[in-house]
């Protein structure tokens, strides 16, 4: 049997959980009173922002919640692709904002907030199906170091919809929205 190491105690987990959007519009009033951005920093930061986008939409077209356990397209790769997408699309924004605060911030909520709801995650498909284990076993939570061999699916607009991705989307165009006001209106 395989042994599974926890880093944050489960009432912490639970507790973050439920605090995740109240930090979501924590970290958007510092990223719009924080930003700094440059035209050499969004041509550098957005581009990798779009890349955590298309991560993201990827595993949305691939992700049936509670339904199946997804391990076909980016879920072959790494357990957890919508986050490590986020991350992605964070870097790329704390680029364009060009502010080194702000990255520790988008740091340290990633590793005190997003951390621990993988980890509830895990632990509930890991009830929800037995084959998680081996799946878990074999695939990193964040890194594509080993893949998964035996996933069949392909890309699902309908997931992609019903997943609500495109909300990731709009997000990241307001963001982009904001950086270009910022920098027009109040040049650095």
């Amino acid at each position: 049997m395989n042994r599974v190491r926890y880093w944050f105690p489960k009432p912490y987990a639970d507790r973050v959980a439920r605090l995740r959007v109240p930090f979501g519009f924590l970290l958007l009033v510092t990223f719009a009173w924080l930003s700094r951005p440059t035209p050499e920093s969004m041509a550098i930061g957005l581009p990798i922002g779009v890349v955590g986008l298309l991560i993201r939409g990827w595993a949305a077209g691939h992700l049936a919640k509670n339904e199946r356990l997804a391990v076909s397209g980016p879920y072959a790769h790494i357990r957890n692709p919508l986050y490590a997408g986020t991350l992605i699309v964070a870097a790329g924004i704390v680029i364009a904002c060009r502010d080194w605060p702000l990255a520790v911030i988008f740091a340290a909520v990633f590793l005190l907030v997003y951390l621990p709801v993988i980890e509830l995650e895990e632990q509930h498909l890991r009830k929800l199906f037995p084959e998680y284990a081996a799946y878990a076993d074999c695939v990193y939570r964040l890194l594509p170091l080993r893949s998964w061999r035996g996933g069949t699916a392909h890309f699902r607009w309908r997931l992609y919809r019903k997943n609500e991705e495109y909300k990731a989307l709009a997000g990241f165009l307001l963001a982009v929205g904001w950086l270009i006001v910022k920098w027009r209106l109040w040049r650095v």
